[in-house]
């Protein structure tokens, strides 16, 4: 006998005997994970991050719900990785904690990791620039960096500081 069913909400087991309503029951469940499953790991992933920023920053799920303007059962499921936010969801769970918005994005898949490093990062990072004061600060971190390469390139002698005799 195959498909056995239990009679109640039409839960049905296979002819394998797995439950097919059962997350990786039955058929597909091989190493390889398709764009579902890489989708998922994004949720639960940008979800722990939310969960994690959210406990550096002594702040309970009920506050930031608060603070973000979004029901602390969906917030609940996003840092459970059972719901996956859009992206206006993330600016203003960004807000609440007080974090960039766009190292949300990141987390989430929906930008992808800027060029730079830790410089770069805590000036984007930073809540008490303004956005023209990290624009500012950045551009200027770069021109110096520019002009640091150039000056290195094989074939010139970087500029010493002559020394006072």
């Amino acid at each position: 006998m195959t498909g056995k069913s239990d009679g109640v909400g039409g839960r049905d087991d296979g002819p394998d005997g797995d439950r097919d309503d059962q997350p990786g029951a039955g058929a597909g469940d091989d190493d390889a994970s398709g764009p579902m499953d890489r989708m998922a790991d994004l949720g639960r992933d940008i979800g722990s991050y939310i969960r994690q920023q959210r406990s550096s920053a002594k702040i309970s799920l009920r506050q930031l719900s608060k603070l973000a303007g979004v029901s602390n059962p969906y917030l609940s499921q996003i840092e459970r990785g059972v719901r996956k936010p859009s992206a206006e969801i993330l600016q203003q769970i960004a807000k609440g904690l007080r974090i960039s918005a766009e190292a949300l994005y990141v987390q989430a898949g929906i930008l992808d990791l800027p060029d730079g490093g830790p410089v770069l990062d805590a000036i984007r990072a930073d809540t008490e620039l303004s956005e023209r004061q990290k624009t500012v600060l950045l551009d200027v971190y770069e021109s110096f960096r520019r002009q640091n390469r150039e000056e290195s390139t094989p074939g010139t002698e970087p500029e010493q500081p002559h020394a006072e005799e």
